[in-house]
């Protein structure tokens, strides 16, 4: 069996040294990542922050992206829970049948799921590679908290009160 996998890693574009990080920690296990995501360049991420790329343009993009892979990845940072798109991601990789692990990134916390996450996510793992290659082959199904944990069965993620 190969140790090459596509997946399409959801992510804050401002936590893309987190996604490098990721492919990394697994390639480190003998694990390489095909990742599908979108990595804008700045002059790009420019046009995005401007809002120049139609909606519609942008969501044909993810789609395409997104059906090649297997697996989606959510990475869970401090700033996760309030990106629109992440979400968007999330329900879109559900209604293409997508597998959906969560990895938390150092210092990310239960606070900082994304709410589709928490209606469709499949698993959801620590910063350890042996951990999210079970995630994504779909050997194990954990619900841990950031620090490997469990979590108890059923139990909603805490929300903060403060506004997004």
């Amino acid at each position: 069996m190969s140790n090459r996998r596509h997946v399409f890693i959801s992510h804050h574009h401002a936590d893309d040294a987190s996604v490098t990080g990721l492919t990394r920690l697994l390639a480190r296990s003998g694990y390489e990542i095909r990742n599908s995501s979108i990595r804008a360049k700045p002059a790009n991420q420019r046009r995005l922050d401007e809002g120049r790329i139609p909606e519609r343009t942008l969501k044909r993009l993810l789609r395409m992206k997104m059906s090649w892979a297997s697996t989606v990845v959510v990475l869970i940072g401090k700033d996760t829970h309030k990106r629109p798109w992440v979400n968007w991601e999330i329900t879109k990789a559900n209604e293409l049948g997508k597998r959906i692990v969560g990895v938390y990134e150092r210092g990310g916390t239960e606070n900082d799921i994304p709410e589709a996450f928490a209606d469709y996510g499949d698993a959801l793992v620590g910063w350890n590679s042996a951990k999210v290659i079970d995630a994504i082959e779909g050997r194990d199904d954990p619900f841990e908290r950031p620090d490997g944990s469990e979590r108890p069965p059923g139990a909603s993620f805490p929300r903060s009160g403060c506004a997004a």
